[in-house]
């Protein structure tokens, strides 16, 4: 390996936070707690390196955190462009006749909120989670009695959405990811 790809690489892994990188000390992994994780790639590397439980729920948390303002947001205020988006998720996942199908549907549905809510400092977090995510959603769709199980409980989320009531939005997404966890914990 030439010294130029070597020190490109360690320039990488530099600003994603894993090492550092010092004159007469040396270079060193940082502390797991340094680690950028809001960092699409680190996200990516850690979530095949963390045992798969508790990354799980860890991502589960950030989604009980983010997912059910999210939804009130963007009840109170989608615009046409991103409600038609948000709607055509939907309606494939009515439509999902397999596990791919489904999961692909879901995943647009969840990315499909965020950018509802109309806040550009949400919208990114749906990129940054985006291949966590649908391993997530996989998995659950894998551990259900049949894998469009929560059919019913992403509609009332939509409904809620499409009627504009913020209220029902958020405690339907909450009712969501409680389904969510408990498949995760089970």
């Amino acid at each position: 390996m030439s010294r130029t790809v070597l020190r490109e690489a360690l320039r990488t892994l530099t600003s994603k936070g894993l090492i550092e990188s010092r004159p007469r000390v040396g270079t060193r992994v940082r502390p797991r707690h340094a680690w950028n994780l809001l960092d699409v790639d680190v996200l990516d590397w850690y979530s095949r390196v963390a045992e798969p439980m508790t990354f799980a729920l860890k991502l589960q948390e950030m989604r009980e955190m983010i997912e059910p303002y999210a939804a009130a947001l963007a009840a109170a205020s989608h615009g046409a462009e991103t409600f038609d988006a948000l709607e055509t998720a939907h309606a494939a996942m009515v439509a999902a006749r397999n596990v791919d199908e489904w999961v692909r549907a879901d995943l647009r549905f969840h990315i499909s909120v965020l950018a509802a809510c109309s806040n550009e400092l949400l919208i990114p977090l749906g990129t940054l989670i985006e291949r966590t995510l649908e391993a997530q959603l996989r998995l659950n769709a894998k551990r259900a009695e049949v894998y469009n199980a929560s059919l019913a409980e992403h509609t009332a989320v939509f409904e809620a959405i499409r009627t504009r009531d913020a209220a029902a939005a958020q405690q339907a997404m909450e009712g969501l990811l409680g389904v969510t966890r408990r498949r995760i914990e089970g």
